[in-house]
């Protein structure tokens, strides 16, 4: 399978309805990565940074070949070494070797800080990934809070789109 079609299956609705799972939709984000899907490895390795359900399990590369993490690259991490080299493995394979420092450095910033994690357009709302709402329907939209998540269902689209995202 081409990596275009694995990347294809993750955007798009299955037969029967979309899978709820978010172990599932890792696997299916991993299967993407190893075939080097750019975007794929870019949030895998996100992810696993921010420590999502099941990333580090499912993101994690138990032995990798020419991956050495420097002192001075871990410094400042609150992330298991094991997990940084897993990151730092899965920013390689996307295609990002000579700004890994560079990425590195943007998640631990928002993790620090939080980030603009809101759907909805428009809005500007920096937190923590854990303090915003998840849409309880696909699981997969975050808002600040109620208003944000009525406006966006209402005129931003989300209602059309929300049943056929893949977890």
């Amino acid at each position: 399978m081409a990596t275009r079609d694995v990347a294809s299956i993750i955007c798009q609705p299955l037969g029967r309805g979309v899978t709820r799972s978010k172990r599932r939709a890792l696997q299916w984000k991993r299967k993407a990565a190893e075939s080097g899907e750019a975007n794929a490895c870019l949030q895998l390795a996100r992810n696993m940074y921010l420590d999502l359900p099941y990333a580090r399990e499912i993101g994690h590369v138990s032995e990798v070949a020419g991956v050495a993490t420097s002192a001075g690259l871990m410094e400042g991490h609150d992330v298991p070494p094991d997990v940084l080299i897993g990151v730092v493995h899965w920013l390689r394979k996307g295609g990002w070797p000579d700004s890994i420092k560079c990425a590195l450095d943007q998640l631990r910033t928002e993790t620090l800080e939080g980030a603009e994690y809101c759907r909805n357009e428009g809005c500007r709302e920096k937190g923590l990934l854990k303090e915003f709402k998840v849409c309880p329907q696909c699981k997969t939209a975050r808002y600040c809070g109620d208003a944000c998540q009525k406006q966006d269902w209402t005129t931003g689209g989300h209602k059309v789109k929300c049943g056929k995202a893949v977890i």
